[in-house]
C-alpha cells in the first residue's frame, strides 16, 4: 500500500479543486465536477467559482439557475448546496435519510407534535402543484389543515419530506446574508423531470472521490451526512492509499496525484467553501489549531484566504471594504501576493478599499 504525505494531499485536492491554476471550464462543468456547491448564502458561491473559474463573471451562476441548469435545493448534511440538475435528481434521495432525520430534532419534534409527516407531505405536494409560494405562503396555505404555533415550521418541514428547489433570484449576486421572501416550487416540476427512486451510493462515492480523493470512508460520509458506506466502498474496484496517520485513503485506480513541490497562488475562498468542509479530517487544507479556533461558532462559515496552499487568514466585507486579518505574521514576499489577490477579488466585488490587518 503507497503511502501519501500531507503535502501531495493538499495539492491534490486544490489541483481538482482548479484552486493552483483557474479553469477554462464552464462554471457548470466546475460545479458538476465539484458534485455540489455549498450555497447558504446567495454571494458565496460566486466567490468559489471566481475563485477557481477563469473570467468567472458575477451573472454566469444566476443565469444558470434560471435556465434551470443549476438548481439550488437542500442536499448533502441537510445545508444549501447548488448543483447540476441531472445530478440533483439522483443526489436528493441519496440523502433523503439525512434530511428528513431533522424532523425528529427538537427544533421540529416540539412544534409539530401530532402532524402526520406522510400527510403534511402530500398536503405540501398539492399545494405548490404548478405554482411556486414563498416559505411564508407555504405556511400559512398549510396552517388550516395542521393548526401549530409556528406555520412557518410546517413550510420548513415540508422542504425537508419534498425536494423543493429555490427560485430565481434566490442564488443572486447581491446579498452576503440569507435572502429574504424566498420562493419555493418542487423540483420535479422546475427541473421537468422525475427524481431517482432510490439512492444512488455508489455513484455519489466515485463522484465524490474525484473531486475529493483520495480520501476516508468517514471523509465521504462526513461530506454527504449519509452513514454505512463502508460497504459501499468495498464493493468498488478503487485504489487504497495510507494517509499521514496511518489511515487508509481511497481513490480512483485512475486519478493521478499532484506533484507535493508544485507551487500554489494565494486564493480566496467564501464562507463554507467545500475545499474546506470537504472531509471529517480537514487537516489537508487547515491545521487543527485554526480549525478549533473557528469551528465550533461558524462550522466552517468563515471566510478564509490559502498561502502555499494552507489556510493563513480571514477576510470578510465591512460595507465597502475588504478587510483581511492574517491568523500568523505572513513575510514581506506573503503579504505582497496576499494584497495583490484580494485586490483583485475587491474589484470582483465591487468594494472600494482593500484593509489588511497585522497579525
Amino acid at each position: 500500500m503507497t503511502s501519501i504525505d500531507l503535502r501531495t494531499l493538499n495539492r491534490t485536492l486544490l489541483e481538482r479543486h482548479f484552486l493552483i491554476d483557474r479553469t477554462d471550464r464552464s462554471a457548470h462543468d466546475v460545479i458538476r465536477h465539484l458534485v455540489a456547491l455549498q450555497g447558504q448564502e446567495p454571494n458565496w458561491p460566486h466567490i468559489g467559482l471566481w475563485s477557481r473559474v477563469a473570467g468567472f463573471r458575477r451573472d454566469d451562476l444566476e443565469a444558470l439557475v434560471r435556465a434551470r441548469t443549476v438548481v439550488r435545493s437542500t442536499m448533502v448534511r441537510r445545508t444549501m448546496h447548488l448543483a447540476d440538475a441531472e445530478d440533483f435528481a439522483w443526489l436528493r434521495p441519496s440523502v433523503r435519510s439525512i434530511v428528513e432525520v431533522a424532523l425528529t430534532h427538537p427544533y421540529f419534534a416540539d412544534e409539530l407534535t401530532g402532524v402526520d409527516a406522510a400527510e403534511l407531505a402530500r398536503e405540501g405536494r398539492d399545494a405548490l402543484a404548478g405554482r411556486a409560494l414563498t416559505r411564508k405562503a407555504l405556511g400559512e396555505a398549510l396552517a388550516g389543515r395542521f393548526p401549530v404555533k409556528v406555520t412557518r415550521r410546517l413550510a420548513d418541514a415540508v422542504e425537508l419530506l419534498v425536494p423543493l428547489v429555490h427560485l430565481p433570484p434566490a442564488a443572486a449576486w447581491g446579498r452576503w446574508g440569507s435572502p429574504a421572501g424566498i420562493e419555493v416550487s418542487l423540483a420535479e416540476e422546475w427541473m421537468g423531470r422525475p427524481l431517482e427512486d432510490g439512492p444512488r451510493l455508489e455513484t455519489l462515492v466515485l463522484r465524490y472521490l474525484a473531486a475529493f480523493g483520495p480520501a476516508s470512508v468517514m471523509d465521504i460520509q462526513s461530506w454527504a451526512g449519509v452513514t454505512r458506506l463502508r460497504e459501499v466502498v468495498d464493493g468498488l474496484r478503487l485504489r487504497v492509499y495510507r494517509g499521514p496517520d496511518g489511515k487508509e485513503l481511497y481513490d480512483l485506480p485512475d486519478a493521478p496525484l499532484a506533484d507535493p513541490g508544485r507551487p500554489v497562488p494565494v486564493r480566496f475562498l467564501p464562507a463554507f467553501d467545500v475545499a474546506l468542509l470537504g472531509h471529517r479530517d480537514r487537516s489537508r487544507v487547515i491545521c487543527e489549531e485554526y480549525r478549533r479556533r473557528y469551528a465550533k461558532g461558524a462550522s466552517g462559515g468563515v471566510p478564509m484566504f490559502l498561502v502555499d496552499g494552507f489556510v493563513r487568514g480571514t477576510w470578510a466585507v465591512a460595507g465597502q471594504d475588504l478587510v483581511v486579518r492574517p491568523l500568523a505574521p505572513l513575510s514581506a514576499r506573503e503579504r505582497d501576493e496576499v494584497e495583490e489577490e484580494a485586490e483583485r477579488l475587491l474589484a470582483f466585488i465591487g468594494g472600494d478599499r482593500l484593509e489588511m490587518a497585522l497579525a
